[in-house]
Formats: structure tokens, C-alpha cells, sequence
């Protein structure tokens, strides 16, 4: 813990996204007032719409600074199974969103595995353990599962997963 209260693994992963340059740090009129303490608004940067159509249809476009660049090429390798789902694109979507994934993925996390799941890796593991989540909230029917993000992260879907906007549900 740093003196103020706060997990030092917090702060490492805020640390690694913005050295990944998957978060944009604005502090302006324009980013609709979401700011955090310091005055600024953290959002992690999904800019592509072809991306945004084509996942964000079943799931939320998870920012492609949480998975590193060979989970991001297993993934949209094998998308006539993704998660047990026939997910298919044509050949040229499916290079244009992997190159966007993998351009705006982080490597950072140094893992020696590339899981293709968010909820695998170690720095969501942390971020979401027992002392920091209850046990019971993943049973939640509004919950469902840990890869629903906008259960308790209001604002996820708009990139934005900053502690402000974090409810669990009762």
C-alpha cells in the first residue's frame, strides 16, 4: 500500500497503459467534465469503427491496451470459434481490425503466456482479487461473468474505467 491508501499494483498498471500509449489523458472542455482527483480524465483510446461495429455488437469493445499483440492475433485467428461463437468476418476485416488491435495493443505485462482472455491475465487478476472484489458479486445475475465490464464499470464502454465510475451491483 502507498501511504495514501492506494494498491502500489494500482498504480504500476495505470503506469504500463500510459507507457503502452493506450490511454489518452485529457484535461479540457471536452472530455464531458469525467475527471478524476487530479482533474483529469483517463479513457483508453478506441478510435476504430469497423471495430466498434463488428464486436461491440455482442460484447464491448475491450480496449486493445488489455491484451498484448500475439493475444490479439490468436484471437482474430480463430473467430469461427470465438468463445464458443461463430464470430467470422471477411478476410479483409479481419486484417483491418487485427491490425488495429495489434497496434494499439500493450506488451508490457511481460507474461510468459498470451491468454485470450482479459479476466486471464495477471493484472486483472489483481485488479479484481478477493480482497478487492467480493466473491459473491461474480454470482450476481447482474454480474453474470467478470468479462461483463459494464456491470459495475459505468463507463466502460466509453473507454473509461477510472475508480469514479465504479458501482457494484447490490
Amino acid at each position: 500500500m502507498l501511504p495514501n491508501g492506494k494498491n502500489i499494483f494500482r498504480w504500476v498498471s495505470v503506469a504500463a497503459l500510459v507507457m503502452c500509449g493506450t490511454m489518452s489523458v485529457a484535461r479540457s472542455s471536452d472530455d464531458n467534465g469525467k475527471h478524476d482527483d487530479g482533474g483529469k480524465v483517463v479513457r483508453f483510446t478506441q478510435t476504430d469503427p469497423r471495430y466498434q461495429q463488428e464486436c461491440a455488437t455482442c460484447h464491448i469493445a475491450y480496449p486493445p491496451g488489455l491484451l498484448s499483440t500475439d493475444s490479439w492475433r490468436k484471437i482474430m485467428s480463430g473467430l469461427d470459434n470465438h468463445f464458443g461463437t461463430d464470430a467470422s468476418l471477411s478476410a479483409k476485416e479481419n486484417e483491418e481490425i487485427t491490425a488495429f488491435l495489434v497496434d494499439n495493443s500493450c506488451d508490457f505485462w511481460g507474461a510468459e503466456v498470451s491468454p485470450l482472455r482479459i479476466t486471464e491475465t495477471d493484472w486483472f487478476q489483481r485488479e479484481h482479487n478477493s480482497y478487492v472484489i467480493p466473491p459473491e458479486t461474480w454470482k450476481n445475475p447482474v454480474v453474470k461473468s467478470p468479462a461483463n465490464c459494464p456491470a459495475c464499470h459505468l463507463e466502460s464502454e466509453h473507454g473509461d474505467f477510472s475508480e469514479r465510475y465504479i458501482r457494484l451491483p447490490n
